[in-house]
């Protein structure tokens, strides 16, 4: 349990999301308020970010706004700092991620396209996990959970391409290099209290596939609720969705 290095009463657990001012982002921080901790809503843009705090607190949760652009170093430096005063960290959610934009076939996507999906589903995870490690190592149970999908399977891209999802070569790939991310952290921090695991939501309604999923982004938090509660000595290095194991 986080503590507040002022007060030397313990105090709730605190994590962070990043871009939790929507979409399956907002429901794992109202799902993490529910379950008692203290969320932090990171979020770049400051209109949706604020929207996002007052809807939550307005349902009773214990949210407070992180200014957060994952491709910035400043701004991840910040927010960084922001936590420290709060008391610290105690589950890191990396969820802000962007898709690229149309076409994606491989003949037609533009370098500067992939260049910037990368930026943010990728180097924006690794930038903002080590800002936030000093902190998490600190706490007694800590987590990072990384928002990946089954679009970055090679197993299942290759065995079943018409499951998931249209041709990508920007969205999709990314999803992969953040899954073999995970695997490395996972393995460099074992023997550590920090469990890194990856899920997977499903096809979910919203912004992304401009709201074509079946699952709603309630449903779609469900998975990495539970990676970021799992108990101690848990798995590490893990992709899942709600039905368990998925390959990579």
């Amino acid at each position: 349990m986080t503590v507040n290095t002022t007060d030397p009463t313990p105090t709730k657990k605190i994590a962070l999301v990043t871009g939790a001012n929507k979409g399956i982002g907002y429901e794992i921080a109202a799902g993490l308020a529910r379950r008692g901790f203290r969320v932090g809503v990171g979020a770049r843009d400051a209109d949706r970010r604020g929207a996002a705090v007052a809807r939550l607190q307005a349902d009773g949760h214990d949210v407070f706004a992180v200014p957060l652009d994952v491709t910035d170093d400043a701004s991840v430096a910040a927010a960084a700092t922001q936590l420290e005063q709060q008391g610290g960290l105690d589950v890191l959610v990396n969820n802000a991620g962007i898709t690229g934009g149309m076409p994606q076939e491989p003949t037609l996507v533009s370098p500067d396209q992939v260049r910037s999906v990368v930026e943010v589903n990728v180097i924006g995870v690794i930038r903002v996990t080590n800002a936030m490690l000093p902190m998490l190592r600190r706490a007694s149970e800590p987590r990072i959970v990384n928002v990946s999908s089954t679009v970055g399977s090679l197993t299942l891209q290759t065995a079943q391409a018409d499951a998931v999802g249209p041709i990508s070569a920007a969205y999709s790939p990314t999803k992969t290099y953040l899954n073999a991310v995970t695997v490395q952290y996972a393995k460099e921090l074992a023997g550590t209290d920090i469990l890194v695991n990856a899920g997977c939501p499903g096809y979910v309604a919203t912004d992304l596939n401009g709201h074509q999923g079946h699952r709603t982004p309630e449903q779609g938090a469900a998975i990495f609720l539970e990676l970021a509660t799992l108990p101690a000595g848990g798995p590490s290095g893990t992709f899942r969705d709600e039905e368990g194991i998925q390959p990579w």
